[in-house]
């Protein structure tokens, strides 16, 4: 399977307009305008999806018009598939078994498959992550993250 820039850039336009449409659409729930207040607080939420919808149209049409080339052959996708895959594992089981568990394991399959299985070494970068992230969010800025 090969992948051509202008599938590329078309998926990402796609998905950045989807993102500004979803923007758009929930900062008119808040309201656009003038209010007797001043500003509406749906207004700036509402500019900033319109530019990045406008952006997004942009570069659906110049990805259409001028990529044509192959971006990314079979070799590549599957490289980019060993990094994509276990990452949205790991987010998709933060809610299950929590970050700081979530966040250790991850760190410490990715080393021992990088390093090709320096198991201290990825054990105890793992160990310092969660730390890392417990200290920095739980006991510094006071924000709980899930512990599934």
């Amino acid at each position: 399977m090969m992948v051509s820039g202008r599938s590329l850039e078309a998926g990402t336009a796609l998905l950045t307009g989807a993102f500004g449409a979803a923007v758009v659409v929930s900062s008119l729930d808040n309201g656009i305008g003038w209010s007797a207040a001043g500003v509406d607080a749906g207004t700036f939420p509402f500019v900033v999806g319109l530019i990045i919808l406008s952006g997004s149209v942009f570069n659906l049409a110049q990805g259409w018009l001028h990529a044509r080339e192959i971006i990314l052959r079979s070799s590549e996708l599957k490289r980019l598939g060993m990094l994509f895959i276990p990452a949205a594992v790991y987010v998709g089981v933060i809610p299950l078994i929590g970050i700081y568990l979530a966040s250790a394991v991850y760190v410490f399959g990715a080393l021992v498959q990088h390093k090709r299985g320096a198991f201290i070494f990825s054990g105890l970068a793992a160990i310092a992550t969660a730390l890392a992230l417990y200290l920095i969010f739980e006991l510094t800025f006071q924000i709980s993250l899930p512990r599934g």
